[in-house]
């Protein structure tokens, strides 16, 4: 391998559940994947996390403290999934670092916007050797956008085909959608929850951190009132650019739905991945195009149960993992932040206005080095 052509990227997404590390090449613009590592993050440091997503919770000395942690913790992410295939730090043209997000506040209802997250670059680029580049979201932001969702430009660089309508459906802590139509166009937009709420339930009912297969929430039966209900709130009919997170949609949102029902734990899951189904399929059967090919990625790939509720609300469309277009779905979302590395470190664009709603394109990120 010649020096400094390999990207790493590192990605913890809303669901707070591991940090996932890539390793890639891009040569002739062809993404090849080298290598991957999950590095759990502890209950502790998670706890951290969530505290510092409520504002009620949080504070300087947390956000300072945890910041430290996460960025030690990334690094040696990084530094694992390096040991393990042989990379070293001058094989390294640059770590892509999403960094864990702890307030996404878009530019909507007159608030003043910002997206925080955190994951200290400096010491993650003092740790690998590496240059790093982190902060994607603010540049975006900065320009009238959304700062997310930010795969959408990458799916399209990857999947886009001329053949078919394609529509990529990541489904993490929260869902969204990158639209790909055949003349070569692109956008998207989060569709509402994806694995948040899922996972959050299930947590505090059996005391997994997620519902393996969506085993437990099958046993359950959807309560049409309540499903009703969720499938009323605001964001799902709100039009596009639009993005949201935890701040949103959380544990204490939905208990506070629930107070009018006496519901057993399990129909009550079976409705919140009804909820999650149908806000998705909703948005991509509302296309003004309609999709001929639907390929999900991110966690809600292993809930049986969720993937076998969107083939039913999708219909004729097929509905495939990314997996049939040559890139496992645990991994794609952190590859697309080697590649916003990359494109970074190219100069060249990272954002794409017809999705976040900025006023133009431009070159996202800020370099760390070692």
């Amino acid at each position: 391998m010649s020096s400094a052509d390999i990207y790493i990227g590192l990605m913890s997404g809303t669901s707070i559940d591991s940090i996932d590390a890539a390793a890639m090449t891009f040569i002739d613009g062809q993404l090849a994947l080298l290598g991957t590592h999950s590095q759990s993050i502890p209950e502790s440091l998670k706890q951290q996390i969530i505290d510092l997503c409520q504002p009620s919770k949080d504070s300087v000395q947390l956000l300072c403290e945890t910041d430290n942690q996460l960025g030690e913790l990334f690094a040696e992410a990084a530094l694992a999934l390096m040991a393990a295939n042989n990379i070293t730090s001058g094989q390294v043209a640059a770590i892509g670092s999403h960094g864990q997000t702890i307030r996404h506040s878009p530019p909507e209802n007159n608030a003043i916007p910002f997206s925080q997250q955190i994951a200290d670059a400096n010491i993650i680029a003092a740790r690998t050797g590496c240059r790093v580049v982190a902060d994607f979201r603010r540049k975006d932001m900065a320009l009238g956008g959304h700062g997310a969702p930010l795969v959408p430009a990458f799916h399209k660089t990857l999947f886009a085909d001329t053949r078919a309508n394609r529509v990529i459906a990541n489904i993490g802590g929260i869902s969204n959608i990158t639209v790909l139509p055949n003349d070569g166009s692109c956008f998207g937009f989060d569709t509402g929850p994806g694995n948040l709420l899922l996972d959050a339930w299930c947590c505090k009912h059996t005391g997994n951190s997620f519902d393996d297969r969506g085993s437990w929430g099958a046993a359950g039966q959807r309560h049409a009132e309540l499903l009703n209900q969720l499938m009323g709130h605001p964001f799902i009919s709100q039009t596009a650019p639009k993005s949201t997170g935890r701040e949103m949609f959380n544990l204490a949102w939905l208990e506070q739905q629930l107070k009018d029902y006496s519901l057993a734990a399990q129909d009550i899951q079976a409705t919140l991945v009804a909820f999650t189904a149908q806000s998705l399929a909703g948005a991509i059967n509302g296309l003004n195009e309609p999709a001929n090919e639907v390929y999900i990625c991110g966690g809600g790939v292993f809930n049986d149960q969720l993937v076998a509720q969107l083939q039913i609300e999708l219909g004729s469309a097929t509905l495939h993992s990314t997996q049939q277009l040559g890139l496992d779905p645990t991994w794609v979302e952190a590859c697309a932040f080697g590649w916003l590395a990359h494109q970074r470190m190219n100069e060249q664009p990272g954002n794409l206005p017809g999705v976040t709603g900025a006023s133009r394109e431009t070159v996202l990120g800020a370099l760390f080095l070692p």
